[in-house]
């Protein structure tokens, strides 16, 4: 009987058997997610350093303007987690509020580095110019394409919530777009530490 009333008092994304096995599927994702980015940092970590005659990451690496990046990432956690708040208090505007503060952040964090991206390739650094470079460039592009493809996923389901609301289904969609969007920022923090702060001292 506990069972059952806890399936009806938790959260809605929660309360079918379909959404807590899409919820459970989505955190094995992440695992080969996990995979995929131990991966590059490994590359990175092995390539570290091997510029041939391209600019060392001292020379460009600027802490203000990642420090800027790493802010807005950071903040969109923050109201990605109030979106789900609002959501699970059943407040559709709430959520359409604080998910599109969160989106907004997304493509202010792109932004800095497409411009980063330019800014480098601009002074000698591109994906071509060394083995360090290149390592870098996948590293930072594939998280940044992550980005892009979280904000694109995030508005098809506000698209859906503006048409069906507040479901079982769409409530999932969106608990587990917000995992994605948290999984992300922890991923920036490894960048934020092991690329920019290392790159800027050695």
């Amino acid at each position: 009987m506990s069972a059952h009333t806890d399936l009806n008092t938790g959260p809605l994304e929660y309360r079918t058997q379909e959404g807590r096995m899409s919820i459970l599927g989505f955190w094995i994702f992440l695992g080969a997610e996990v995979v995929l980015f131990s991966t590059l940092f490994a590359t990175y970590a092995v390539l570290f350093g091997r510029t041939a005659d391209a600019p060392v990451p001292a020379d460009l690496f600027e802490l203000p303007m990642v420090l800027i990046m790493t802010f807005l990432l950071l903040t969109s956690s923050f109201t990605c987690g109030i979106a789900i708040h609002h959501m699970r208090r059943g407040s559709l505007k709430g959520l359409f509020v604080w998910l599109g503060i969160t989106l907004a952040l997304g493509l202010g964090f792109l932004g800095f580095e497409i411009y980063e991206f330019v800014h480098y390739a601009h002074e000698g650094a591109s994906l071509p110019s060394s083995a360090f470079w290149s390592a870098f460039f996948v590293l930072t592009g594939t998280h940044g394409l992550h980005v892009l493809l979280g904000i694109g996923w995030a508005v098809l389901i506000l698209i859906q919530l503006r048409q069906r609301g507040l479901t079982p289904v769409t409530t999932r969609k969106v608990f587990v777009v917000g995992l994605y969007w948290h999984f992300l920022d922890v991923i920036w923090i490894f960048i934020f530490t092991s690329v920019y702060l290392i790159g800027r001292v050695v």
